[in-house]
């Protein structure tokens, strides 16, 4: 098992929280940190306002050694693919080879509103060519060019470079659809990520991935699992409850037993139900991007006690 810290950075933090956040988790011995792309919060302020997904990871790559780094996820509409994969090769050159890509159609129609970037209508059309694109820019071999025609986008003898140090780049894509989604993660994957479900819903989802392989000749075990999930933790009920307010919930809402709460004890129990449905990574999303101590009693009170 796989444990992740996943940040919404856009509801309110700037470069040196992150920076902090994702230095206590590599000390912690967490596998990675992750951060969302988005640039309005979308509940509240979000003040100081949003920090860019892929300038902030670029920094992060500089300021860690170990630890992952990655979008969960990047919507197709912030990028065009050819700039998205200069970026990602690009930064994972400058973390030594430590970045993954996840890589959505996107969601958030009031963000593009907001700050006049186009909201298609048909946006997995946009997914599915830019997943073509990006993976066979880096595919490409070094001394060749890649060209590609569709009906979005269109490149023409592109000399395919910089190359990623990674070959090739993980690639997240999460969704619950039940066919166009796990036959995109079957063509692109290396994670397919269930989201946020309820844990009667995981297995379907999975099984929708798995059978996708399976119409290609894939094997379904090539494709990691994993899933997000608000995480709350404490060492009792006063103290998640104090954490549940800072997020503008209450403890019986963060109880809802879908989320992850609790202390060590609760939290591997949480967390082996999960591995049994087959998922074999974990985020664990916190949203107070100023509770520092919240990653260190994650990581100290509770990391080690936890499947691996």
């Amino acid at each position: 098992m796989e444990y992740c810290i996943f940040t919404e950075p856009q509801l309110g933090a700037t470069y040196d929280d992150q920076l902090a956040y994702a230095q206590a988790a590599e000390r912690l011995g967490f596998t990675g940190f992750f951060r969302s792309d988005h640039y309005l919060s979308g509940r509240g302020e979000g003040l100081p306002g949003p920090t860019d997904a892929w300038t902030t990871l670029a920094g992060l790559a500089r300021e860690t050694s170990g630890i992952r780094l990655g979008t969960l996820v990047s919507p197709v509409t912030f990028r065009h693919p050819s700039v998205l994969a200069i970026q990602v090769a690009q930064v994972d050159a400058m973390s030594g080879g430590r970045v993954e890509l996840g890589l959505g159609a996107g969601w958030f129609e009031r963000e593009h509103q907001a700050y006049g970037i186009p909201f298609p209508r048909k946006r997995f059309d946009l997914l599915e060519e830019q997943l073509e694109i990006v993976t066979g820019l880096w595919s490409t071999p070094p001394g060749e060019s890649y060209s590609f025609a569709g009906g979005h986008y269109r490149l023409d003898d592109a000399p395919a470079l910089p190359k990623p140090v990674q070959s090739p780049v993980p690639l997240i894509i999460g969704g619950s659809g039940p066919r166009r989604t796990p036959d995109l993660v079957a063509r692109f994957a290396t994670e397919y990520n269930v989201g946020f479900p309820e844990d009667h819903q995981i297995r379907e989802r999975v099984d929708n991935v798995r059978a996708a392989c399976e119409r290609i000749g894939r094997d379904p075990a090539s494709v990691k699992l994993s899933l997000a999930m608000s995480t709350i933790a404490g060492a009792d009920d006063t103290e998640v409850a104090r954490r549940a307010a800072r997020i503008g919930s209450t403890l019986d809402q963060v109880r809802d037993g879908v989320n992850i709460v609790g202390g060590a004890d609760e939290i591997a129990e949480r967390v082996e139900v999960l591995r049994s449905h087959g998922i074999e990574r974990v985020y664990f999303q916190l949203l107070d991007l100023q509770d520092l101590e919240h990653v260190e009693f994650l990581g100290a009170e509770v990391l080690p006690h936890l499947p691996r």
